[in-house]
């Protein structure tokens, strides 16, 4: 008995060692000039830092709203002429497709969006938002760069100056995006209905990268495999009978109905979702009533709704509706409206594997394993995710932005860092900038031939 488990254990080891064998060899390998090219990438950052350290700044200050980014189109339409790529604007609306050819060899997407958020920015900074515009329902609302779009294009520019310098260096053709609407979940979809993949040159992989307002700058985190959620915009307009706040019993009062159907949608996640299957359904807006002694004939919710599965997010869907209707049958109300937005529907980010796998062994050769980190998967979404559903392989990676000292803190118990889309977040813009303009260009020379 004791000889048999001594080489069942021999056997079990001799097993996993041979596994992890294999499974090193099936690493792959960054392209090996990688490090010299390092070398020279390093200094052209630091030189052309001042450049995009003005750049980023009159972005951040300058944000326009989802499918109104002309200003910021005509600026980055601008930078890409003076490298040398053909511009195309206006493709989805707002949207810019530059490129570059330089030999056979992949095409190589890289994608950047343009849209800033409805906050009115408190963040203090000398470089802050003052911008205040009209939304689509006629309200004024700040705008805010509050997840980092103008990060993004700063070092989307900056990755296309460095690969411009280094045209001897690669073959292939550069496929640069600037894409609208990313923050209601309709700008990349819009490029495509506009032929992206078809008026241009159909891309062999697509990058991106995006900020993390919860890692350290210098550092850059991935996800391989699902990354981001399922994303639905529902609408749900209450009916009631209105009538004077003091005499509710004459009334149906749908703001009565409206708490009751918030509270009950916390028990889709809580009571009738896997405990282990990801769900979120979240009311963002509440709208209803004019003054303290009238009692409205309607109320306006507003849900955002995430999951990562398909068939959750059908369950979800329906239940919403279902919990809606019953509350305003308990109440003898009128049936409540309700409507899923497909204009607004974001499908998960799945990042390929081999792809990612590719990405990070490259970022690991120049940045070094400390600095490139495993990300578990999260609950925002990101429309990058419909390229990959058009049949590109994609890889979106993140980058830190801020202070070190301020994540230790914040881990310790400190004050917590203020998240994206909040009004107080801001980037750290060196060495955020330096670390993705050297990341992305890195990846895309990982990908391009020689």
């Amino acid at each position: 008995m004791k000889s048999n488990l001594g080489g069942a254990v021999w056997l079990a080891s001799a097993a996993c060692i041979a596994f992890a064998f294999l499974v090193q060899a099936a690493e792959p390998s960054p392209a090996p000039d990688l490090p010299d090219l390092a070398k020279i990438i390093r200094p052209l950052i630091d030189k052309d830092y001042p450049y995009l350290d003005t750049l980023y700044k009159h972005l951040h200050a300058h944000p326009e709203l989802s499918f109104q980014e002309k200003e910021t189109a005509a600026r980055l339409a601008k930078e890409m002429r003076q490298l040398g790529f053909a511009v195309t604007e206006q493709v989805g609306k707002t949207g810019l497709v530059c490129v570059l050819k330089n030999g056979a060899g992949p095409v190589v997407l890289v994608r950047t969006d343009m849209d800033a958020l409805p906050i009115v920015e408190r963040t203090g900074l000398p470089y802050a938002s003052q911008v205040r515009v009209r939304n689509a329902e006629g309200r004024e609302v700040g705008v805010m760069h509050a997840c980092g779009h103008d990060i993004h294009m700063t070092c989307w520019v900056g990755t296309a100056r460095v690969l411009v310098q280094l045209k001897d260096r690669w073959k292939g053709t550069l496929v640069f995006i600037a894409q609208p609407a990313e923050e209601i979940g309709a700008g990349a979809r819009a490029m495509l209905e506009d032929g992206l993949f078809i008026r241009f040159p159909k891309p062999d992989y697509a990058l991106a990268l995006h900020c993390d307002g919860q890692a350290a700058y210098g550092t850059v985190n991935y996800t391989e495999g699902p990354s981001l959620a399922n994303a639905d915009a529902v609408d749900i307009i209450v009916r009631g009978k209105g009538g004077h706040g003091a005499a509710p019993h004459q009334t149906i009062d749908p703001i009565v109905i409206a708490a009751r159907i918030i509270l009950d949608l916390q028990t889709i996640a809580s009571r009738e979702t896997d405990p282990l299957d990801a769900v979120v359904v979240s009311v963002g807006s509440i709208h209803g009533g004019t003054k303290h002694n009238i009692i409205p004939s309607e109320v306006h919710l507003q849900l955002t709704v995430r999951t990562f599965k398909d068939s959750t997010r059908k369950h979800v869907l329906e239940a919403i509706e279902r919990m809606a209707k019953a509350a305003a049958q308990a109440a003898r109300a009128p049936e409540p409206i309700v409507r899923v937005n497909p204009g607004e529907f974001t499908p998960s980010l799945v990042n390929d594997g081999p792809l990612t796998r590719r990405t990070v062994a490259a970022l690991k050769t120049v940045l070094g394993e400390e600095k490139v980190l495993p990300r578990p998967p999260v609950m925002g979404a990101e429309d990058f995710s419909r390229y990959a559903q058009a049949g590109v392989p994609v890889c979106m990676f993140r980058i830190g932005t801020v202070e070190p000292q301020l994540l230790e803190a914040a881990k310790q118990g400190g004050r917590p860092l203020p998240p994206l889309h909040s009004d107080e977040y801001y980037p750290i813009p060196e060495p955020t900038v330096k670390t993705g303009v050297l990341a992305m260009s890195i990846a895309v020379l990982n990908l391009l031939g020689r």
